[in-house]
């Protein structure tokens, strides 16, 4: 079994950064794609930004490309999702999940198997 706790979301206004950053436990992750999702009131969870295992090629949504940043630390098993000029259309509570190795779109929910509590971004405008 791998927990996944997300931290470091809050509020900001528009145009600002924030670093979320998601701590696996339980076993290591270094053998998943890791990504980050986020769902916002009344609308469906989408894909944020994925990494996969060796942190050698990352994939993001058209909203975030050019703004946000994924990124992995091996040693201390964590993901990070560094978020800049964000926008209020950002946000939403951002989740962490890993990905086992079930195939399929690495945007796709379901091919994760482990997902973390999330964590609220508010952009105010």
């Amino acid at each position: 079994q791998v927990q996944l706790v997300e931290s470091g979301g809050g509020l900001v206004q528009a145009g600002g950064s924030l670093r979320l950053d998601c701590a696996a436990s339980g076993r290591t992750i270094s053998t998943y794609r890791m990504g980050w999702f986020r769902q916002a009131p009344g609308k469906d969870r989408e894909f944020v930004a994925a990494i996969n295992r060796g942190g050698t090629l990352t994939n993001y949504a058209d909203s975030v490309k050019g703004r946000f940043t994924i990124s992995r630390d091996m040693a201390k098993n964590t993901v990070d999702l560094q978020m800049n000029s964000l926008k209020p259309e950002d946000t939403a509570v951002y989740y962490c999940a890993a990905d086992t190795g079930n195939g399929g779109p690495y945007n796709y929910p379901l091919r994760y198997d482990y997902w973390g509590q999330g964590t609220q971004v508010t952009v105010s405008s």
